[in-house]
């Protein structure tokens, strides 16, 4: 698919909202959230190129996907996936920002030494104004605690998010990667303050249940929204590797995953998930996508495509998110589950 250039500010399709995607209401809030969200973690970086990010933001914006998942560090380098966004929201999205639902976090490292990462609230308050410059924007529309660093009193986590917003830096607070123990603590603190947490963020997917260990049973009992991410295991959920290493894979060229998170037995796996995908008429990353979007308090799915073509790939799995209890029941059995 070729690669879209602009000579003249964007314009957004006009039937950008035809009924193709789905919505979500988040939590207890009116506020919707589209069953995809376009996630910068990778591939938006400042070693990217920009056209590539230009062309699947305004892809994801013209198919109903409003929503974008950012963080300080996302890269690399650390803060250019929030500048890359900047440029784009800056040129082409102004008009749109109504619309728009824009999402960064802090608490991973970003710069050194020892406040460069944490829950504190000199890391979160710093991170929330350097991001904010480097996106151009007054505002996010979620703020999330990236993590709990097991140091930080988590009232003193809490009451920096709560003081974000009411400094008119975010509309709302949301946590990501808390352990179970602090998540109803963290819940609670928040909906005394009158910031109620709005989402929680977590990794899941078929191989990574982590959630449901507690995590989602504590969000759908306090009325938290859910946004997964990791939805395909870095590629692993897919058909890429079924005959072998793509060369332009991220295991080929070492982004965080190596040939030992796909060993043979796991392979043999994916070729009888491939053939419920197909079952489905979907393939495995659309079957896994599918399968996350119909789970119990789902709000929103993060995806993260190298290009068009996985966008757009992704947004089929919103067509098809129906399973029969079969289907399920083969699905654990495959992963041993």
């Amino acid at each position: 698919m070729a690669q879209i250039t602009f000579t003249e500010p964007y314009k957004a399709a006009k039937e950008r909202y035809d009924g193709t995607m789905k919505y979500n209401r988040c939590g207890k809030s009116s506020l919707k959230l589209p069953a995809l969200t376009l996630g910068f973690w990778w591939n938006f970086g400042g070693i990217d190129p920009y056209c590539n990010s230009l062309a699947k933001m305004t892809y994801a914006f013209d198919h109903g996907i409003f929503s974008f998942d950012l963080a300080n560090n996302y890269g690399p380098p650390f803060g250019s996936a929030e500048e890359t966004f900047g440029k784009i929201y800056s040129e082409n999205f102004r008009a749109y920002r109504h619309e728009m639902i824009v999402t960064t976090k802090a608490g991973y490292n970003m710069w050194a030494g020892p406040n460069g990462q944490g829950s504190s609230r000199k890391m979160l308050i710093s991170s929330i104004d350097e991001s904010l410059g480097r996106m151009k924007l007054d505002y996010v529309d979620i703020f999330y605690s990236h993590r709990y660093d097991g140091e930080t009193p988590i009232e003193e986590t809490m009451q920096a998010l709560v003081d974000i917003v009411k400094q008119g830096k975010a509309l709302y607070v949301g946590l990501s990667n808390y352990p179970i123990e602090l998540l109803q603590t963290a819940i609670d603190y928040l909906s005394a303050a009158n910031t109620p947490c709005l989402i929680y963020q977590g990794k899941y997917n078929m191989l990574v249940r982590d959630m449901e260990k507690g995590h989602i049973d504590t969000l759908i009992n306090n009325n938290v929204g859910f946004t997964a991410f990791s939805p395909i295991a870095q590629g692993v959920l897919s058909n890429k590797y079924l005959n072998g290493i793509p060369s332009d894979s991220r295991i080929a060229t070492g982004k965080y995953i190596t040939t030992a998170n796909i060993p043979q037995e796991l392979i043999e796996r994916l070729k009888k998930l491939d053939i419920i995908a197909k079952s489905r008429n979907q393939n495995i990353a659309q079957l896994a996508t599918s399968w996350l979007l119909a789970k119990r308090g789902m709000t929103s799915v993060i995806i993260g495509p190298r290009t068009i073509e996985q966008l757009a790939d992704s947004i089929k799995a919103v067509d098809n998110t129906s399973f029969s209890n079969d289907q399920l029941s083969k699905i654990d059995n495959i992963l041993a589950l």
